[in-house]
Formats: C-alpha cells, sequence, structure tokens
C-alpha cells in the first residue's frame, strides 16, 4: 500500500510539473502569437487622427460624469512618431530621468522617453519610449481639464485647444512650467506643471473669473491608450488598466476583459488609476481628499480599439473675482519598488505600492525582494544577493529541514527491516502495512518528513520567479559571464555548443524552443539529479522511471525561465545535497550518493550491452 500511496504521489508530482509547464509556458507562448498576430493586424490599419476631438460633436461640451473619449477620424496616411511631434507646438520636458515634450495643444503630456532605461541590455539601444502622440504608433498618453455641465454654454479648454506658454520655457525640476488659455467669455486658466527627480508631475488647474457670473465646473484627468500593446503573456503579471479606489480596492482590468466588458465605474475619495505595463505606467492622481467618478472603459477608432481610464472630480463653483483650483498628480514612468514605496508614503496615496503586482503572496514576495535589494546594495550584483538570500533562507529553515533529514536517515538506516517485511508479507498487504506503520512508531519515523522540503521550497521559488518577473531591478541586472539579464532566461544553448557554432537553434520549425537548453539549466539538471541520488531508488520500477525523468524535464522546463531563478535552484539544490549528507553523516548512515551513481551507469551500460 505505502508503494501504491507513494507511486500515486509520484504521479501527481509528474502532473504538476507538466501542467506547470503548460500554465507558465506553452499558454503564455501561445498568447503571445496571438498578441503579435493582433499587432500586425493593428499595424495594418490606419492610425488615429493626431488631434482627436471628443466623443461628443465639436465645440459640445460633456455632462457631468463623461470625461472626453478619444474620437476623429483617421488621417490619409499612417504617421512617425516624429511627424506626429511636429504637428503640434511643444514645451520640451528635460530632466535627469525623462525627455520629452508636452503638447500646447490639448496641454497633453503625450512625449516622454525614460533616459536610465533601454530596449535591450545594449546600454547603446534606444531608450525606452513609454509616451507618444495621437496619430503616432502606439498612442498613449495623459491629458487634464475641465467640463461644465449641458446647456450651460461655459467654453472649457478640451483637446483641440491650444495653450500658450512662456517664450522659451522648459520643464525641468527646477524650473515649473504655466500655462495659459482665455475662453474669452470672462474665464482664465491657468495650468501649472512641475516634476520632481524622478517620475511624478504635479499639476495646478487654476480658474480665475473676470466674468459678473458664477460657474461651475468638474476637473478631470485621463490615461488614454490606443491599440493593444504588447503585452508578456504570463497570467502571473497584471498588465492593462489598474487603479486603488477606495473601498473598491485595487481593480485590474486586462485589455481583453474590458473589450468584452461595459465601462467599469466606481465612486471614491482620492486613489489614483491609470494603464500599466510590466514595468512601466502612467496613472493619474486626484486630491486624496476630494470625491471622484472613476472608470474604465474602451471604444473604437479608427478601427482601433481605445482604452482609456479617468476620473471625473467633485464640481467646483468659481465666483466673479475668484479663483479656484484643482490638483491633480501623474505618475509616468519606471515602477521601481522605491520609487513607487517613497510616493505612497510622501503623498499619502493609497496603496499606491500595489501598481507593482506583487501577487496574492504579497507578504513573502515583497519583503524577499527587500531582502536581495538590501544585500544587492551591499554586494553590487543582484545574481550574489540572491545566492546570499537563498543560504539565509536555509538558516531559518534548518531546524525543519534538519529534523526532516534525520527522518529520512532514519528511514535509510531501518531500509533492510522494511525489505524483510515486504518478503515477509509479500502476498498480505495490509498486515505488510500495519508491520511498516508499527516499524516507523518504534523507531519514531516519519515516512513523509522528507517531502518537507519540497514543501519549504515552493513558496520560496514561487515568490523569487515573482520577483525576477515583476521588479524592474532585476531586468537588464548581470550575473558573471554570460548571463547578462538575470531576469531573461540563459541565452546559451547546448545544440550549438553554447555559441561556438553559428546557429540559432530556435529557428528549427515546431520543436525550435525547446533547443533552447542553457548552461545553467543543464547545470540545475545536474544538481537535481545528484541530489535524488543521494537517496537510495525507489523500490518500485514506475516510481523509479518517474523519479529518473524528473531532473530531465525540470531541466528543460526550466530553460525557459529567468535565469536567475535557475541559479537559485541550482544553488538551493547544492545547498540541500551538502546539508542532507552532513544530516546523514551525523546520524551514522552511509552516503550512498556514489554508489547509486556507479549504479545507475552500471544499469545502463548493461542495458545496451
Amino acid at each position: 500500500m505505502t508503494e501504491n500511496r507513494n507511486m500515486f504521489i509520484a504521479i501527481g508530482l509528474s502532473l504538476a510539473i507538466l501542467l506547470g509547464w503548460q500554465y507558465f509556458f506553452g499558454i503564455p507562448q501561445a498568447e503571445k502569437q496571438r498578441q503579435a498576430a493582433e499587432q500586425q493586424r493593428i499595424a495594418q490599419q490606419a492610425t488615429p487622427q493626431a488631434t482627436p476631438g471628443t466623443s461628443a460633436a465639436p465645440g459640445a461640451t460633456p455632462a457631468p460624469g463623461g470625461v472626453p473619449q478619444a474620437g476623429g477620424t483617421a488621417p490619409a496616411r499612417a504617421l512617425t512618431r516624429e511627424e506626429a511631434l511636429a504637428l503640434t507646438p511643444r514645451v520640451v520636458i528635460d530632466t535627469q530621468r525623462l525627455k520629452g515634450s508636452i503638447s500646447l495643444k490639448g496641454g497633453r503630456v503625450d512625449d516622454l522617453s525614460l533616459l536610465e532605461y533601454h530596449e535591450t541590455v545594449d546600454p547603446k539601444s534606444p531608450n525606452i519610449v513609454l509616451l507618444s502622440p495621437s496619430g503616432a504608433p502606439n498612442p498613449f498618453y495623459a491629458e487634464f481639464g475641465w467640463t461644465s455641465a449641458a446647456g450651460t454654454g461655459v467654453k472649457v479648454p478640451g483637446p483641440d485647444t491650444v495653450w500658450t506658454a512662456p517664450a522659451g520655457a522648459t520643464l525641468t525640476e527646477k524650473t515649473p512650467l504655466t500655462l495659459t488659455w482665455d475662453n474669452g467669455g470672462g474665464l482664465v486658466f491657468r495650468r501649472t506643471f512641475t516634476i520632481d527627480d524622478h517620475y511624478m508631475f504635479a499639476m495646478k488647474d487654476e480658474v480665475e473669473n473676470k466674468g459678473g457670473a458664477s460657474a461651475t465646473l468638474y476637473p478631470y484627468a485621463l490615461v488614454s491608450r490606443h491599440g493593444i500593446p504588447h503585452v508578456a503573456g504570463f497570467y502571473i503579471l497584471h498588465e492593462g488598466l489598474i487603479g486603488v479606489l477606495g473601498e473598491n480596492g485595487l481593480q485590474e482590468v486586462t485589455y481583453a476583459k474590458l473589450e468584452k466588458d461595459k465601462p467599469h465605474t466606481f465612486s471614491a475619495t482620492g486613489g489614483w488609476l491609470g494603464i500599466t505595463d510590466k514595468y512601466w505606467a502612467a496613472t493619474v492622481i486626484p486630491d486624496q481628499s476630494v470625491k471622484v467618478d472613476a472608470k474604465f472603459s474602451t471604444s473604437s477608432l479608427g478601427g482601433v480599439q481605445t482604452f482609456q481610464a479617468d476620473y471625473l472630480a467633485a464640481p467646483m463653483t468659481v465666483e466673479p473675482s475668484a479663483t479656484v483650483t484643482s490638483k491633480s498628480q501623474l505618475f509616468a514612468g519606471a515602477k521601481v519598488v522605491q520609487v513607487v514605496d517613497g510616493y505612497q508614503k510622501t503623498y499619502g496615496i493609497d496603496r499606491f505600492d500595489l501598481l507593482i503586482d506583487w501577487g496574492w503572496f504579497y507578504f513573502i514576495t515583497k519583503p524577499l525582494f527587500l531582502a536581495i535589494d538590501w544585500i544587492y546594495r551591499l554586494v553590487g550584483n543582484f545574481g550574489v544577493a540572491i545566492l546570499i538570500v537563498t543560504v539565509v533562507l536555509k538558516g531559518i529553515f534548518f531546524p525543519l529541514a534538519n529534523k526532516s533529514y534525520a527522518s529520512m536517515a532514519k528511514m535509510k538506516a531501518v531500509q533492510p527491516e522494511l525489505t524483510s517485511i515486504r518478503e515477509r508479507y509479500a502476498d498480505d498487504k495490509v498486515k505488510q502495512q500495519q508491520a511498516m506503520m508499527e516499524l516507523y512508531k518504534k523507531e519514531k519515523i516519519n515516512p513523509v518528513a522528507g517531502c518537507l522540503p519540497i514543501l519549504i521550497q515552493i513558496p520560496v521559488f514561487f515568490a523569487l520567479y515573482k520577483v525576477l518577473f515583476v521588479t524592474i531591478e532585476m531586468r537588464h541586472a548581470p550575473f558573471f559571464g554570460w548571463i547578462r539579464d538575470l531576469s531573461a532566461p540563459d541565452p546559451t544553448t547546448i545544440f550549438n555548443l553554447f555559441g561556438l557554432i553559428p546557429w540559432d537553434p530556435g529557428s528549427v520549425p515546431v520543436i525550435g524552443s525547446y533547443l533552447l537548453l542553457g548552461a545553467w539549466p543543464i547545470i540545475m539538471g545536474i544538481t537535481m539529479w545528484v541530489q535524488m541520488k543521494l537517496n537510495p531508488a525507489p523500490p518500485d520500477p514506475t516510481q523509479q522511471m518517474i523519479f529518473n525523468w524528473m531532473p530531465i524535464i525540470f531541466t528543460f522546463m526550466l530553460a525557459h525561465f529567468a535565469a536567475g531563478l535557475v541559479i537559485y535552484w541550482a544553488w538551493n539544490n547544492t545547498l540541500s545535497v551538502t546539508q542532507q549528507a552532513v544530516i546523514m553523516k551525523r546520524h551514522g548512515v552511509k552516503i550512498e550518493l556514489w554508489d547509486n551513481i556507479r549504479s545507475a551507469f552500471r544499469k545502463k551500460a548493461s542495458a545496451k550491452g
């Protein structure tokens, strides 16, 4: 009965491995292919017009609760990003970390590049482009403004409004930018931009009433994206519309879900919302004391789907000879943990740290990252930091692992007695099981204790997987030698002798992705095989076969995971082998590692003979 139970456990583990492979690699790969096809379709369509109007007729005023939506018709031909930028007058953004411009037409923040980040590990590759204007490929921008109640006749600035800027103005960390517009009816609008030394813009919108009648206005802000962007395609990561809105809590809506659903609407005081990618995001943040009506919505523009996150704040009435002010913020940049956490603390932004997708196991994932990051600041290498954290974790869980390995050592010590029991009661499985349980009780052995080290490793493994996958700090972080990016798979493959042969095995149809088997995954597979050979082979042939194939399955599966994760697994296996050998020796149990390895090769040799 024990053999059957062990066989079922082994089969279950194998199925879990195969399902995990499909979940984390197979399905995402299919999704990536679908996304690529979708992007190709979008690229072949006409690009949206450079200066969209509102969803209402030209000059119409949206009703309260209706923030302007992208609209307009497609231009005669697609524009390059440079051509789209040249269509409107602009004020330059020039900071230590950001380069771009603000369009005076609409007062939009729609041109932003991140100077510290590049498209590839090559420092000479182009900088990451975060925001682009309407009319350019992949438009993505933020807009701020005012609306008024329908029928009031109050003229407010909109997407086509051309603001006035001081001559020679430039927005930097030390020089704010103030734009003005007079509606010709007694209201003067002023918008002042400031920016810090990272990625936070602050907007102060003022309305001065020089007329004789009061006016009621509603401040709004939005982030809009045209077309479905390329996404990582992994289900452990959210990319799309995101926000934290009071009692509604964290809201995450994918592009695909929003295409199928009605607009998602929320009411809250404070909070934030926007659109996030894997490493970058653009979010609008209202005054945290102001009540807002927020919305995630989508519409079609020139055959291209557009996505929008927006909020409409509580109305403000400006009396004659008075001025009202609305304040808001825009985060547009890299999701650096320290920066995002700092903004939450400095500005009191409700749960802004959730902009980074720490997942359900937040309580494990984030502390693990903070530990790795702290050690990295001491040693200067994230890979080394991962190795050190692994040693620390081994130390923390040593008492439990010690107990587990001690139980395994006792199990090995009583193997002759177990073999005798199996032979004695070969035809009576019930008595065999009873005799074995009595032996376990007598020797104080827990037969399932050997699973504990694996069970302990699983949550740490997935937490580290999450950290490597979602944190920008790990992006393009080098280790040693050929590993220049811990967040990417090992770039080498044994099938071209690790680069000695000028051939890309990945180009082989159908099976190409399975041929990308790098050096570190092979090292990991070897350490896993050695760890298994530290124990005697299971008596059941089926179970033996499964355990023999498991290192091979894991080797091919982890070849497509982040190199940092594979390095962790190989290092953890090595530490486990050392730890188990020491504990077994302390308990007087023979270490059969070399015997089992020699036996495995003898079996293969005899099978060939």
